[in-house]
């Protein structure tokens, strides 16, 4: 199936968790903001939400300095 990550169309196979999918990008949950269907996604249900064809992720990667 096909989602749609940061406006690039990604397949992934069904039934892939957010959780799931921030690691196959090698993305770390504590450190990203995820919206999901135009909204923001609250990390604890990361592992939970099963993503369904068509879905639209923005993944916000936060970088720290000092």
């Amino acid at each position: 199936m096909q989602i749609i990550v940061n406006g690039a169309p990604v397949d992934i196979e069904e039934g892939l968790s957010v959780g799931a999918l921030l690691a196959r990008i090698g993305k770390s949950a504590e450190h990203v903001a995820v919206e999901y269907n135009g909204g923001i996604l609250e990390s604890t249900g990361f592992a939970t939400l099963l993503l369904k064809p068509a879905d639209r992720l923005e993944i916000v990667h936060f970088v720290g300095g000092g």
